[in-house]
Protein backbone atom coordinates (compact mmCIF):
# COMPACT_ATOMS: atom_id res chain seq x y z
CA UNK A 1 0.00 0.00 0.00
CA UNK A 2 0.84 3.66 -0.21
CA UNK A 3 2.44 4.94 2.82
CA UNK A 4 0.83 8.42 4.13
CA UNK A 5 3.92 9.16 5.54
CA UNK A 6 7.43 8.37 5.85
CA UNK A 7 8.83 7.46 9.21
CA UNK A 8 12.17 8.83 9.89
CA UNK A 9 14.56 7.33 12.09
CA UNK A 10 18.39 8.79 13.27
CA UNK A 11 20.03 12.05 14.14
CA UNK A 12 21.67 12.49 10.78
CA UNK A 13 18.81 11.39 8.48
CA UNK A 14 16.18 13.51 10.71
CA UNK A 15 18.30 16.81 10.02
CA UNK A 16 18.92 16.30 6.56
CA UNK A 17 15.04 15.76 6.05
CA UNK A 18 14.22 19.01 8.04
CA UNK A 19 16.29 21.00 5.76
CA UNK A 20 15.02 19.08 2.37
CA UNK A 21 13.10 21.78 0.85
CA UNK A 22 10.80 18.89 -1.11
CA UNK A 23 9.17 17.56 2.52
CA UNK A 24 6.33 18.96 3.79
CA UNK A 25 7.32 17.75 7.88
CA UNK A 26 3.83 16.76 10.02
CA UNK A 27 5.80 16.78 13.32
CA UNK A 28 8.88 16.01 15.08
CA UNK A 29 8.45 13.73 17.86
CA UNK A 30 11.05 14.20 20.73
CA UNK A 31 12.49 13.89 24.16
CA UNK A 32 13.43 16.62 25.82
CA UNK A 33 16.98 15.10 25.78
CA UNK A 34 16.68 13.95 21.99
CA UNK A 35 15.71 17.62 21.11
CA UNK A 36 18.77 19.28 22.78
CA UNK A 37 20.40 16.14 20.75
CA UNK A 38 19.45 17.27 17.58
CA UNK A 39 20.47 21.07 17.93
CA UNK A 40 23.42 20.49 19.31
CA UNK A 41 24.98 17.81 16.71
CA UNK A 42 23.86 19.05 14.04
CA UNK A 43 23.16 23.44 14.56
CA UNK A 44 19.11 22.84 14.15
CA UNK A 45 16.78 24.30 15.59
CA UNK A 46 13.42 22.68 14.66
CA UNK A 47 11.47 26.01 16.09
CA UNK A 48 12.92 28.01 12.98
CA UNK A 49 11.03 25.31 10.97
CA UNK A 50 7.75 25.06 9.57
CA UNK A 51 7.34 21.73 11.42
CA UNK A 52 5.21 20.56 15.16
CA UNK A 53 7.49 19.84 17.62
CA UNK A 54 6.06 17.23 20.13
CA UNK A 55 7.63 16.33 23.59
CA UNK A 56 7.09 12.79 25.25
CA UNK A 57 8.72 10.88 27.68
CA UNK A 58 11.09 7.93 26.75
CA UNK A 59 8.16 5.39 26.96
CA UNK A 60 5.86 7.15 25.45
CA UNK A 61 7.83 8.27 22.09
CA UNK A 62 8.92 4.38 22.09
CA UNK A 63 5.21 3.32 22.31
CA UNK A 64 3.96 5.64 19.61
CA UNK A 65 6.69 5.09 17.15
CA UNK A 66 6.05 1.21 17.44
CA UNK A 67 2.18 2.07 16.83
CA UNK A 68 2.75 3.87 13.87
CA UNK A 69 5.08 1.33 12.43
CA UNK A 70 2.14 -1.29 12.88
CA UNK A 71 -0.36 0.85 10.98
CA UNK A 72 2.39 1.23 8.10
CA UNK A 73 3.10 -2.82 8.10
CA UNK A 74 6.70 -2.12 9.37
CA UNK A 75 8.20 -4.00 11.64
CA UNK A 76 8.88 -1.78 14.82
CA UNK A 77 12.91 -1.09 15.68
CA UNK A 78 13.86 0.79 18.90
CA UNK A 79 13.66 4.72 18.30
CA UNK A 80 17.36 5.93 18.83
CA UNK A 81 18.71 9.04 20.52
CA UNK A 82 14.92 9.68 21.84
CA UNK A 83 13.98 11.62 18.53
CA UNK A 84 12.12 10.93 15.16
CA UNK A 85 10.06 12.86 12.32
CA UNK A 86 7.27 12.10 10.41
CA UNK A 87 6.84 13.83 7.24
CA UNK A 88 5.90 13.48 3.83
CA UNK A 89 6.57 10.61 1.36
CA UNK A 90 9.83 11.53 -0.95
CA UNK A 91 9.25 12.49 -4.27
CA UNK A 92 10.93 10.09 -7.24
CA UNK A 93 11.01 10.68 -10.69
CA UNK A 94 10.80 9.11 -13.52
CA UNK A 95 13.84 8.06 -15.90
CA UNK A 96 12.57 10.10 -19.04
CA UNK A 97 13.48 12.87 -16.55
CA UNK A 98 17.26 11.88 -16.84
CA UNK A 99 17.81 10.62 -20.76
CA UNK A 100 18.74 14.07 -22.04
CA UNK A 101 20.89 15.28 -18.99
CA UNK A 102 24.36 14.98 -20.97
CA UNK A 103 26.13 14.71 -17.67
CA UNK A 104 23.95 11.95 -15.61
CA UNK A 105 25.36 9.43 -14.01
CA UNK A 106 23.01 6.77 -13.05
CA UNK A 107 22.76 3.90 -11.08
CA UNK A 108 20.43 0.85 -10.79
CA UNK A 109 19.53 -1.49 -7.91
CA UNK A 110 19.28 -4.81 -9.56
CA UNK A 111 16.59 -6.99 -7.03
CA UNK A 112 18.21 -5.80 -4.17
CA UNK A 113 16.29 -6.52 -1.37
CA UNK A 114 18.15 -5.87 1.99
CA UNK A 115 17.89 -2.88 3.54
CA UNK A 116 21.03 -2.41 5.22
CA UNK A 117 23.09 -3.03 1.42
CA UNK A 118 20.49 -0.59 0.21
CA UNK A 119 20.70 1.82 2.54
CA UNK A 120 24.86 1.62 2.39
CA UNK A 121 24.85 1.91 -1.35
CA UNK A 122 22.77 5.07 -1.46
CA UNK A 123 25.08 6.41 1.21
CA UNK A 124 28.29 5.76 -1.42
CA UNK A 125 25.86 7.01 -4.45
CA UNK A 126 25.59 10.32 -2.53
CA UNK A 127 29.44 11.03 -1.83
CA UNK A 128 30.26 10.30 -5.64
CA UNK A 129 27.80 13.01 -7.29
CA UNK A 130 25.48 10.00 -8.30
CA UNK A 131 22.56 11.74 -10.30
CA UNK A 132 20.22 9.65 -9.62
CA UNK A 133 19.33 6.25 -8.52
CA UNK A 134 16.94 3.52 -10.36
CA UNK A 135 14.79 1.14 -8.12
CA UNK A 136 12.43 -0.95 -9.41
CA UNK A 137 9.03 -1.07 -7.77
CA UNK A 138 8.88 -4.62 -7.25
CA UNK A 139 12.07 -7.10 -5.70
CA UNK A 140 13.75 -4.21 -4.14
CA UNK A 141 14.29 -2.47 -0.52
CA UNK A 142 11.32 -0.14 0.93
CA UNK A 143 12.71 3.29 2.58
CA UNK A 144 11.73 2.35 6.07
CA UNK A 145 12.04 3.95 9.58
CA UNK A 146 15.53 1.68 9.37
CA UNK A 147 16.59 2.50 5.47
CA UNK A 148 16.37 6.27 6.69
CA UNK A 149 18.55 5.22 9.80
CA UNK A 150 21.62 3.82 8.13
CA UNK A 151 21.35 6.16 4.74
CA UNK A 152 22.30 8.69 7.12
CA UNK A 153 20.36 11.22 5.38
CA UNK A 154 21.92 10.36 1.97
CA UNK A 155 18.30 10.01 0.60
CA UNK A 156 17.08 13.69 0.89
CA UNK A 157 20.22 14.57 -1.75
CA UNK A 158 20.07 11.46 -4.30
CA UNK A 159 17.34 11.56 -6.82
CA UNK A 160 15.37 8.09 -6.18
CA UNK A 161 14.18 7.45 -9.87
CA UNK A 162 11.01 4.37 -9.50
CA UNK A 163 10.76 1.82 -13.01
CA UNK A 164 8.42 -0.36 -13.18
CA UNK A 165 10.82 -2.93 -15.53
CA UNK A 166 14.49 -1.98 -15.12
CA UNK A 167 15.10 -4.28 -18.16
CA UNK A 168 12.63 -1.65 -20.50
CA UNK A 169 14.73 1.31 -18.08
CA UNK A 170 17.94 -0.37 -19.60
CA UNK A 171 16.70 -0.23 -22.83
CA UNK A 172 15.29 3.33 -22.87
CA UNK A 173 18.61 4.56 -21.64
CA UNK A 174 21.01 2.91 -24.33
CA UNK A 175 18.78 4.32 -27.21
CA UNK A 176 19.54 7.69 -25.32
CA UNK A 177 22.78 7.25 -25.68
CA UNK A 178 24.20 5.99 -22.30
CA UNK A 179 26.88 3.92 -21.61
CA UNK A 180 24.97 1.00 -19.43
CA UNK A 181 27.94 -1.05 -17.39
CA UNK A 182 26.96 -3.98 -15.26
CA UNK A 183 29.18 -5.38 -12.27
CA UNK A 184 29.69 -8.90 -12.99
CA UNK A 185 31.61 -11.28 -11.38
CA UNK A 186 31.95 -13.37 -14.43
CA UNK A 187 33.26 -10.94 -16.50
CA UNK A 188 36.17 -11.39 -18.63
CA UNK A 189 35.99 -7.52 -19.45
CA UNK A 190 38.76 -5.62 -18.02
CA UNK A 191 37.42 -2.17 -18.10
CA UNK A 192 39.81 0.61 -16.81
CA UNK A 193 38.77 3.82 -14.54
CA UNK A 194 40.09 6.28 -17.57
CA UNK A 195 37.69 4.41 -19.97
CA UNK A 196 34.46 4.39 -17.76
CA UNK A 197 35.44 8.19 -16.68
CA UNK A 198 35.58 9.18 -20.30
CA UNK A 199 31.73 8.18 -20.83
CA UNK A 200 29.75 11.34 -20.58
CA UNK A 201 26.30 9.31 -19.99
CA UNK A 202 26.53 6.95 -17.77
CA UNK A 203 24.57 4.04 -15.45
CA UNK A 204 26.31 1.66 -13.46
CA UNK A 205 24.01 -1.53 -12.66
CA UNK A 206 24.84 -3.74 -9.57
CA UNK A 207 22.65 -6.98 -9.16
CA UNK A 208 21.93 -8.92 -5.97
CA UNK A 209 25.12 -10.76 -3.88
CA UNK A 210 23.42 -14.37 -4.74
CA UNK A 211 22.74 -14.30 -8.27
CA UNK A 212 24.50 -10.84 -9.42
CA UNK A 213 21.95 -9.32 -12.34
CA UNK A 214 18.80 -10.87 -13.72
CA UNK A 215 19.28 -11.89 -17.23
CA UNK A 216 16.80 -9.78 -18.71
CA UNK A 217 18.62 -7.00 -17.34
CA UNK A 218 22.24 -8.74 -17.83
CA UNK A 219 21.83 -9.98 -21.74
CA UNK A 220 20.88 -5.92 -22.50
CA UNK A 221 23.73 -3.81 -20.66
CA UNK A 222 26.56 -2.71 -23.42
CA UNK A 223 29.21 -2.87 -21.04
CA UNK A 224 30.28 -5.58 -17.91
CA UNK A 225 33.05 -4.85 -15.27
CA UNK A 226 34.70 -6.98 -13.06
CA UNK A 227 36.61 -6.62 -9.18
CA UNK A 228 38.96 -9.55 -9.97
CA UNK A 229 40.23 -10.55 -6.56
CA UNK A 230 43.62 -9.96 -5.56
CA UNK A 231 43.71 -12.68 -2.42
CA UNK A 232 41.71 -15.84 -1.06
CA UNK A 233 38.78 -14.00 -0.31
CA UNK A 234 36.48 -14.10 -3.98
CA UNK A 235 33.88 -12.30 -3.51
CA UNK A 236 32.59 -9.00 -2.06
CA UNK A 237 29.10 -8.31 -0.32
CA UNK A 238 27.38 -5.97 -2.80
CA UNK A 239 27.61 -2.46 -0.60
CA UNK A 240 30.99 -3.15 -0.72
CA UNK A 241 31.65 -3.86 -4.63
CA UNK A 242 29.37 -0.86 -5.08
CA UNK A 243 31.67 1.67 -3.57
CA UNK A 244 34.80 -0.15 -5.55
CA UNK A 245 32.59 0.10 -8.77
CA UNK A 246 31.21 3.74 -8.18
CA UNK A 247 34.97 4.62 -7.70
CA UNK A 248 36.32 2.97 -11.14
CA UNK A 249 32.99 4.55 -12.84
CA UNK A 250 32.21 8.21 -10.90
CA UNK A 251 35.64 8.69 -8.93
CA UNK A 252 38.15 11.64 -10.00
Amino acid sequence: MALEFDLIFGLHSIAAALTNTRRVHQKLVATDEGLAELQRKHRINPKNLNVKIEILSSHSLQEQAKKLCMHMDLEFTRVPSGVYLQTSPLETFTIQEFLNDPNARLLALDQITDVHNGAAILRTACFYGVTGVLIPSEKSFGLTPSFYRIASGAVEYVNLIRVNSLSRAVGQMNDAGFTTVGLSEHSTENLGPEELRAQKKICLLLGAEETGLSNAVARLVKKNLSLPSQGNIKSLNVSSAAAIAMEKCFGI
